[in-house]
């Protein structure tokens, strides 16, 4: 945990000396971390493989905006809606996807995400295609999300608090049946536990903790649409923890530093030229040689440049 506390020390440290494309810019990467956090309690820790989990993120999203109207509403009000909302839908799909198993999991939380950005894209709910724009952020007291710098400070405490819930969660007996259900889930059950329970459980905070993203995204930009709720947002926050590392905390915040700063560099024509209008396909070969130099991650390559560090496990 000591690194975690060193890396969110700093990040504090340096609010005041940032430009505001490097506040921009951490504030993406923060809160892609929560997201990319929150699936890691459901595919690296639990072992369960989603690609479905962008609707949750989209549903805090546009619950936020949805319940905010024309004058705007209060952080404690709308927060909790959309995590709310994001994990009743969780519930939902968990309740029926989690009597299957394997691909068949994998094509119902993708059917089950689907129908959700469909729900968005061809009705009138969420402003169709186009989406719909949050016209004023929330705010709790002196706590007004239309500061920059305040944003910063709040998204930076919910990644605090995701990453200590989850580190939390490891730790406790929830956390090593969890581990226990991703290494041999029937000797779980024949050990006495009731593992549709225990997996329903993680796949309901995992959505929670999306939603919360979606709450935070949807602060920042303003502005949400159907594409939130898509299958390649579902593809991208997967490929940031298989990136960072299955199954570590800090591989999922990692994972999504990586990704971002990939996508950013490689979409920047001074940097790569008139490959920067193909950054889709550059981007896609970077992860392909990461991911086949590095099968455990960025994080397992840590942790052979310091051994030291593979003893934290978070």
């Amino acid at each position: 945990m000591l690194p975690a506390l060193g890396v969110l020390a700093a990040l504090a440290a340096v609010a005041p000396v940032l430009t505001p494309y490097l506040t921009d810019l951490l504030l993406k990467v923060m809160i892609l971390s929560i997201f990319a956090l929150s699936l890691q309690l459901i595919v690296g820790i639990t072992g369960l493989v989603s690609l479905g989990h962008a609707a949750f993120y989209g549903i805090g999203a546009y619950v936020t905006v949805l319940a905010s109207g024309d004058g705007g509403g209060s952080i404690a009000t709308l927060l909790p809606l959309a995590m709310g909302g994001a994990a009743a839908y969780a519930l939902f799909v968990g309740l029926l996807g989690l009597r299957t198993r394997g691909i068949y999991f994998i094509m119902v939380t993708l059917a089950f995400a689907q129908m959700a950005y469909f729900v968005f894209h061809d009705t009138g709910i969420g402003g169709g295609s186009d989406g719909i724009y949050l016209y004023v952020r929330p705010a709790l007291g002196a706590i007004d999300l239309e500061n920059r710098r305040t944003l910063y400070f709040v998204v930076l405490g919910a990644l605090a608090f995701t990453y200590g819930l989850l580190a939390l969660i490891r730790r406790s007996r929830f956390g090593a049946a969890l581990a226990g259900i991703r290494v041999n889930e029937q000797r779980m059950r024949a050990a006495g536990f009731n593992t549709y329970l225990y997996k329903l459980a993680a796949f309901v905070i995992g959505g929670a903790l999306a939603g919360l993203a979606g709450f935070l995204v949807a602060s920042r930009d303003g502005v949400v649409n159907p594409e939130m709720l898509s299958w390649h947002t579902s593809g991208d926050v997967l490929l940031m923890i298989i990136l960072g590392g299955l199954g570590s905390l800090r591989g999922a915040v990692i994972g999504a530093v990586a990704f971002t700063l990939l996508r950013e560099l490689l979409s920047t024509h001074a940097l790569v030229g008139p490959l920067a209008d193909h950054w889709q396909l550059t981007l896609g070969l970077a992860i392909i040689a990461f991911v086949a130099l590095l099968p455990k991650g960025l994080i397992g390559l840590m942790d052979r440049l310091s051994p030291q560090s593979a003893k934290g496990g978070a």
